[in-house]
């Protein structure tokens, strides 16, 4: 572990510069991902990747370079083009950035459990194919697919204030799906979703449940195929975790990225609905919504202990009893708009500057079981795992659909409905929240395919979240 640091530390004493300040970020990923479908076992895709970002700050104007050329020479190269281009930004600077505060931490951050060997490509394969093969033998299922993914980053990050920050992280992404067809409609069942990441070692699988999960996601697939569409009107909302991360990460995690507000993502992904002199005084949600930056849960796809410009990250509030008070913006962002934010300046690779990005981004649990918020819904449904999502360029308008509906009829959950949807506007969406799950149907999950930027990030991105009930919905099926 970590074995590039030494050579690292060496090349980055000897680097010449005449910036005042400059620093390098080094990261290494390797990984693999292995699927076995209908029970035939797919050629592994395996990964490798490791280069270097150096950045200036020249005359207050900050610029970078990244080579996978690692040695003193290819640093020295990427170093000197980073400081030419400082030199042809100065004329048009926007901004003087000598007063803004650099990192001087020395801190390693590791991944839980990180010690412990990760199965081998056979082991995996059997835990796949055994899974795959308990899927029950019935015409109508007609796919299903077991799989596997793990990715390892180690990740140095040095600058001439004399920081020194190492980190080593796996990510583990285990899936389950089975689809079912009857000659005139077909539905799909995944355990999960795409949803289901963690940091962590072979115990996230077990987390995930997919060890004899395959029968139960099967009947799920047949139960969608014979159940009723979706009725449509205005219902009360009972969404599970899995469907909730969605919810924040359009509806709340976008829409708060510091830099989205001040109008950097306008031409690609669009703005956003909130504005600056939002914050401190948005009702964004009813006075139950709280939501945290939180990369202190160990297991959390975006757990870390610094982001990539070395500021040092911590729990933080966004929102506190449903009041808007605090934007994702990182440090740079931060001193663009002289405004408070958190530690989620995030690259997704050594040739990425780092951004404002979501991190872990959680609602805190309430204080009902599942059983209490069921039996709270007069006339309801509940929907789990997404499966398709739309949402407008201001992160404002959107209409979300499910995988798994049921129906909920004075307090007690009803018959299967399939192609549920719903559909809101984001503020007015979060101000219907009338109920909170408590920690027993609290949820930690995560997806690392999160894109923004231009040229595109595709990073994790973390949300945990309880079982939540929202107010008069309107919720529709498929065909509506």
């Amino acid at each position: 572990m970590f074995d590039a640091h030494p050579r690292l530390k060496q090349h980055f004493s000897a680097l010449r510069t005449t910036a005042e300040f400059f620093s390098l970020r080094y990261v290494r990923e390797s990984g693999q991902y292995l699927s076995v479908r209908k029970n035939v076992a797919e050629p592994p895709h395996l990964s490798h990747d490791e280069g270097a970002m150096l950045t200036v700050r020249l005359n207050g104007v900050e610029a970078y370079a990244a080579t996978n050329d690692i040695s003193l020479p290819g640093l020295q190269a990427a170093l000197e083009r980073a400081e030419q281009q400082a030199r042809l930004i100065f004329p048009h600077a926007l901004l003087d950035l000598r007063d803004q505060p650099v990192s001087s931490d020395i801190a390693d951050y590791l991944s839980p459990d990180l010690e412990q060997a990760f199965p081998s490509l056979s082991d995996c394969y059997q835990l796949l194919g055994s899974e795959s093969c308990a899927v029950p033998k019935d015409e109508r299922l007609v796919n299903w697919e077991a799989n596997l993914g793990m990715t390892h980053v180690e990740q140095i990050y040095l600058n001439n204030a004399g920081a020194e920050l190492r980190q080593a992280q796996r990510f583990v992404y285990p899936g389950l799906s089975v689809t079912a067809y009857d000659g005139n409609d077909s539905q799909t069942r995944t355990l999960g979703g795409t949803n289901f990441g963690q940091q962590g070692g072979a115990n996230v699988i077990s987390r995930f449940g997919l060890v004899g999960a395959g029968p139960r996601i099967a009947d799920q697939a047949l139960q969608l195929l014979l159940a009723p569409n979706t009725p449509e009107g205005s219902r009360d909302l009972l969404l599970t975790p899995d469907q909730m991360m969605l919810q924040i990460h359009e509806s709340i995690g976008h829409p708060l990225e510091l830099d989205r507000i001040l109008g950097d993502e306008r031409n690609y992904a669009g703005t956003s609905f909130v504005r600056a002199s939002d914050f401190g005084h948005l009702q964004y949600g009813s006075k139950l919504l709280n939501v945290t930056f939180d990369p202190d849960i160990p297991e959390q796809l975006a757990s870390y202990g610094h982001d990539d410009d070395g500021t040092p990250a911590s729990k933080q509030f966004l929102i506190r009893q449903g009041l808007l008070l605090k934007p994702l913006g990182g440090a740079l962002s931060q001193y663009r708009s002289g405004m408070g934010g958190v530690a989620n300046s995030r690259a997704c690779s050594w040739n990425r500057a780092p951004i404002d990005r979501m991190a872990n981004l959680n609602i805190e649990a309430g204080d009902q079981s599942l059983a209490q918020l069921i039996k709270g819904i007069e006339h309801g449904i509940l929907m789990s795992t997404n499966r398709s999502w739309s949402i407008d360029d201001a992160r404002n308008k959107f209409q979300f659909g499910c995988e798994w509906g049921q129906l909920i009829e004075n307090g007690e959950l009803k018959g299967v409905v399939k192609n549920p949807n719903y559909r809101a506007i984001s503020a007015q969406f979060w101000r219907k929240l009338s109920a909170v799950g408590d920690a027993s149907t609290f949820q930690v999950l995560g997806t690392p395919n999160c894109g923004k930027g231009e040229p595109n990030q595709v990073i994790r991105v973390g949300h945990a979240s309880p079982a939540c009930v929202f107010s008069n919905v309107d919720v529709f099926g498929g065909d509506a």
